[in-house]
């Protein structure tokens, strides 16, 4: 194994949401950076070309990792950008409810709209935020409104961070799950890791860290590189921005359970179930932006769940699709007459994060009375939706999935309740930060990557305050 003899200013362990922001404003102030990435660095020339190889190289497990009970399917990017690369871009602030609710169980009192008011227009200001013209939505999106306006729900276009898809040249958004060709998804690899590399950044993808330490003068960090070779690394900080399920296992493969009792739990992921709606004439809900609208009810928000016009590519749906032989051919052989809607809900029972031999882990999660209360209601609302615009047929999805993993090292005062403290310090710590979404108390039932680069750009400014009065 060798020790690289370079000591950092920061090291960062994951370069997502949190990470790249974090690698930018850290960089552009002038601290020695360096950024270790599991995944590897790639762009819109060299983003994969089909759904097979997008699940091989862009997420953890081949595509997907499983409870412990295999009935919620975990999707974690594995790639420079992270979540941002693989996800819609949906950009929401969250309301007083998820504050209120996070600052009950946290005591952490700058959790308010307006104490985050700032934070969110900090970065708002740098990314380019759009909506998708209503000239541009697809028939999914319109079967969506049309069963909203039907049943007197309450809808809003969704706010994306994208810049110019050139739509009219019939880009279909689908695509982007795979990375976006075009640049035009706001990823961190476009909008944040350029301008850290160009700040003096040295990032290294392809690089896994199985432990880290504290000492008196700062941190090491030692991991694999994707050809095998192990190497440490020396900083005086350290960022973990690796998720829930990645800071959670760091942490406990490197022992801090003993002096963070509450490492690894209050796992949350906003379960969503994708329900097709078979129509006569085809519906094509692949093609164009492949999200554009969702529920603004106030009555849904109280019953715990959220809906958006979603699909997803033909690998996925045949997963999602029950049955099998003749009977799953049949639906598959209708996939451009089906319509989508998923209902995502705000999950009440906190899973925990276990670290088992080998270093392997497992998740420990599951749908409680009441939340399975809210997935219901959400069924029933979206089953309105299609009955209301003529499906014929309505097939369930057979499996939740999960793409908002968080907590695990969720913030509070109390040491013993909470991993993270409002400083973003890992608490016991002098040298140790975090501020993505394993921060986050409960679940907000909100979109999280906003959420994400507000604390995230928050952090920053208290790491440097830090570093200019050591």
């Amino acid at each position: 194994m060798s020790s690289n003899s370079t000591t950092y200013d920061a090291i960062i362990v994951g370069v997502g949401t949190s990470g790249g922001f974090l690698a930018k404003s850290l960089s552009e102030a002038g601290l020695r950076c360096l950024a270790l990435e599991a995944g590897r660095h790639l762009d819109r020339h060299t983003y994969p070309r089909s759904e097979v190889d997008a699940n091989a190289l862009l997420y953890w497990g081949g595509g997907i990792e499983l409870n412990h009970d295999a009935r919620i399917g975990l999707l974690r990017a594995r790639v420079v950008g992270g979540g941002s690369i693989v996800n819609q871009a949906l950009m929401d602030r969250f309301d007083d409810d998820a504050f209120d609710s996070w600052r009950e169980t946290s005591g952490v009192g700058f959790f308010s709209t307006d104490a985050m008011a700032p934070w969110y227009e900090k970065a708002e200001s740098s990314i380019c935020l759009q909506e998708i013209p209503a000239e541009y939505r697809n028939r999914n999106a319109e079967i969506f409104r049309e069963g909203f306006d039907n049943n007197g729900y309450e809808w809003a276009p969704l706010r994306r961070a994208q810049r110019d898809c050139r739509y009219q040249d019939g880009n279909d958004c689908i695509a982007c799950l795979w990375g976006c060709r075009i640049d035009s998804k706001q990823s961190t690899n476009v909008t944040m890791v350029p301008k850290a590399l160009a700040a003096g950044l040295d990032l290294i993808p392809e690089f896994e860290a199985s432990t880290v330490a504290e000492s008196a003068d700062g941190v090491t960090v030692t991991g694999k590189h994707g050809d095998g070779r192990e190497e440490t690394f020396q900083g005086r900080r350290l960022i973990l921005a690796s998720g829930a399920i990645g800071n959670s296992k760091l942490l406990l493969r490197s022992g801090f359970a003993a002096k963070l009792p509450a490492l690894g739990n209050n796992f949350f992921s906003h379960p969503q179930y994708m329900e097709l709606g078979l129509y006569e004439e085809p519906v094509d809900a692949h093609r164009g932006p492949m999200q554009s609208l969702k529920s603004a009810d106030a009555g849904f928000r109280r019953s715990g769940f959220k809906l958006e016009n979603v699909y997803a590519p033909p690998a996925a749906v045949a997963m999602l699709v029950p049955g099998f032989g003749r009977a799953h051919l049949r639906h598959m052989r209708q996939l451009s007459h089906f319509a989508c809607i998923e209902v995502c809900v705000r999950d009440t029972n906190p899973g925990r994060i276990r670290m088992g031999r080998g270093g392997s882990f497992s998740v420990e999660k599951s749908l409680n009375a009441e939340d399975q209360a809210r997935r219901d209601r959400g069924l029933a609302a979206i089953h309105n939706i299609f009955l209301s615009t003529g499906a014929k047929e309505i097939i369930s999805g057979s499996i939740a999935i999960s793409l908002h993993l968080m907590g695990g090292c969720n913030m509070g005062v109390d040491p013993q309740r909470s991993v993270v403290s409002p400083e973003f310090h890992v608490h016991g710590t002098r040298h140790i930060y975090t501020a993505d979404s394993s921060v986050f108390p409960n679940a907000p039932g909100i979109n999280p990557a906003l959420t994400i680069m507000a604390l995230s750009i928050r952090a920053s400014e208290q790491i440097l305050a830090e570093a200019k009065s050591a």
